[in-house]
C-alpha cells in the first residue's frame, strides 16, 4: 500500500497540488491532527496527509488503521479528531458521542466498490450471484467446498478471507448480502488489515475474499476480481461501474467524520479544506472513484457552515450524493 501512496504523491507533485490554505502564514501552522479508522479509506487519507505535510511541515498528521468501528470508539470519546469510515455512523455510536459532548460533520470523500476476489489460479469461477454469496457467507453456512456452490464446479476446498467485525466494509457487506449487519458465519480468516487479506487470497488456490476496490486495484495479478450478478447481470468492479451504480449491490460512498470540537482548530480547518480540494485527484490516484466536483463543493460548504449530523442515514434510493448534500445547505 505504501507504494500506491507514494506513487500518488509523486504524481501530484509532478502536476502541482492545489493547497487549501491562505497565501501568507500557512507554512507556520502547527499542531497535531489525530486520525484513525477504516483501512478502506486509509489510502486516500494517507495520500492527503502526505501532501498536506509538505505544505504545512509543522503539522503532524498520524493516520491509524483500527477499522471503522475501532476508529469510532476513539472518536466518540474524543481521542481522535477525524475518523475514516467506510460506513455511516451508527445511532449507538452517535449517542455515545453526545454523552461525551462530541458532535460530528459527516463528509463523503469518494466512491468504493467492495471487491470479491479469488486466487489467479482459480480458472472456473466466472461470476457469483448475490444468492450464492449469501449461501457462502450466511450464519450457519456449511459451504466448505466450491462444488457446494454451483453444480459442475470442482471438488476443491474453499477458504474464506474477509474484514473483521470492527470494519465498516464488514458491516456493509453483511447487510448487502445477508440482509443485516454483523450477521455472518464466523469460520473465516478475519483481519482489519486488507493487506493481510490480499496475502491470504494470493497464497491459497481455493480462496475467496473481499475488501475495498483500491486494494484489489493495487494487487491486480496477485488476486482476480469476480463479477457479481444481481438480477441476472454479472458486473466486474471498476471505476466506471462503481461510479454509474451498475456494480450492485456493493458500491458505496466512503467518508471522513470530523469532530466539531476539533474543527475549531485552525490546523484541522486547513486539513479538511485541503482534503476536499485535492480528493478528486488523490482518490483516483490511489484507486478509488472520485465524487462529482459539485459534491466536493457542497461537502466543503457543509463543513464551513458546520452542518452536523448524518446526511446519508435513511436517504432514499437513487438520490445522488450531490443532491443529498445540497439539500442540507
Amino acid at each position: 500500500m505504501r507504494t500506491v501512496i507514494l506513487t500518488a504523491c509523486m504524481a501530484v507533485l509532478a502536476t502541482g497540488c492545489s493547497g487549501g490554505g491562505s497565501e501568507s502564514g500557512t507554512s507556520e501552522l502547527s499542531g497535531i491532527i489525530r486520525i484513525d479508522g477504516s483501512s478502506t479509506v486509509f489510502p486516500i487519507t494517507e495520500a492527503v496527509a502526505e501532501e498536506f505535510r509538505r505544505e504545512f511541515p509543522n503539522v503532524k498528521v498520524p493516520v491509524g488503521v483500527s477499522g471503522t468501528g475501532g476508529g469510532f470508539k476513539k472518536f466518540c470519546i474524543g481521542e481522535i479528531d477525524i475518523n475514516d469510515a467506510s460506513r455511516l455512523i451508527k445511532e449507538k455510536e452517535e449517542k455515545q458521542g453526545k454523552e461525551n459532548s462530541i458532535d460530528y460533520i459527516e463528509i463523503p470523500v469518494a466512491f468504493d466498490g467492495i471487491s470479491l476476489v479469488i486466487n489467479p489460479k482459480n480458472d472456473f469461477v466466472d461470476h457469483l450471484t448475490v444468492d450464492e454469496l449469501k449461501k457462502i457467507w450466511e450464519p450457519g453456512s456449511k459451504v466448505s467446498n466450491w462444488s457446494q456452490v454451483r453444480a459442475g464446479w470442482p471438488d476443491k476446498p474453499m477458504v474464506l478471507y474477509g474484514p473483521g467485525p470492527d470494519s465498516g466494509t464488514f458491516d456493509y457487506f453483511t447487510k448487502a448480502i445477508n440482509g443485516k449487519e454483523h450477521v455472518c458465519r464466523p469460520d473465516y480468516t478475519a483481519s482489519e488489515d486488507d493487506n493481510v487479506l490480499v496475502h491470504g487470497v494470493s497464497g491459497d488456490q481455493g480462496a475467496l475474499g473481499y475488501f475495498g476496490f483500491a486494494y484489489f486495484d493495487e494487487n491486480r495479478g496477485k488476486v482476480n476480481a469476480v463479477p457479481v450478478s444481481m438480477n441476472g447481470n454479472a458486473v466486474l468492479p471498476s471505476q466506471k461501474t462503481i461510479n454509474d451504480g451498475s456494480y450492485r449491490p456493493l458500491s458505496r460512498p466512503i467518508f471522513i467524520y470530523v469532530s466539531t470540537k476539533s474543527a475549531e482548530r485552525e490546523e484541522v480547518q486547513e486539513f479538511v479544506r485541503f482534503y476536499l480540494k485535492n480528493a478528486p485527484k488523490l482518490a483516483a490516484d490511489v484507486g478509488y472513484v472520485p465524487l462529482p466536483q459539485d459534491a466536493y463543493d457542497a461537502a466543503l460548504e457543509c463543513f464551513e457552515k458546520r452542518i452536523t449530523g448524518s446526511t446519508f442515514r435513511g436517504s432514499a434510493p437513487g438520490v445522488s450524493v450531490s443532491e443529498l448534500l445540497k439539500n442540507r445547505l
